[in-house]
């Protein structure tokens, strides 16, 4: 009798190993599936940072070439339309070939009497956007500064 008690319980043990392994095998494709999706989060956040980068290094490399050419300076204003003044035209084609999307959103730069006086200098405002191709969202980096 005992070994017959054995044999029903392993008859209602049957498929129990093969039930496991696809129980293992679904938690290991989520956890595959989980690690695709952060690898797709990482690669999007560092195109967003280098492109953020990319941007306040062109902004910076214009209010340096603003510095330079100070007897000049309110050639510097550009609203986004039209050709850009001389002194522009360089810096805008790099910012197109640079950033993604920014032919279609020009940059802009304000010029505007300081308003915390006279002795402060003009205050520069420069205006950069752009737009990645999987997003539908403008990305904005605007940079503020005084000028002298």
């Amino acid at each position: 009798m005992k070994t017959r008690n054995f044999t029903r319980h392993r008859r209602k043990q049957s498929g129990v190993m093969l039930l496991e392994a696809l129980i293992g095998i679904l938690i290991f494709s989520l956890g595959i599936l989980a690690l695709v999706g952060m690898q797709a989060i990482a690669v999007r956040l560092s195109t967003d940072a280098r492109d953020r980068a990319e941007a306040a290094n062109l902004a910076s490399q214009l209010v340096g070439d603003m510095w330079t050419n100070r007897a000049i300076l309110a050639t510097y204003a550009y609203d986004g339309t039209g050709t850009p003044p001389a002194p522009l035209q360089d810096w805008v084609a790099k910012v197109e070939a640079s950033l993604p999307d920014a032919d279609d959103n020009p940059p802009t730069i304000t010029l505007a009497p300081s308003a915390l006086g006279a002795s402060v200098g003009t205050e520069t405002t420069i205006v950069l956007r752009w737009r990645n191709p999987s997003e539908t969202s403008v990305h904005r980096f605007v940079m503020t500064a005084y000028i002298n």
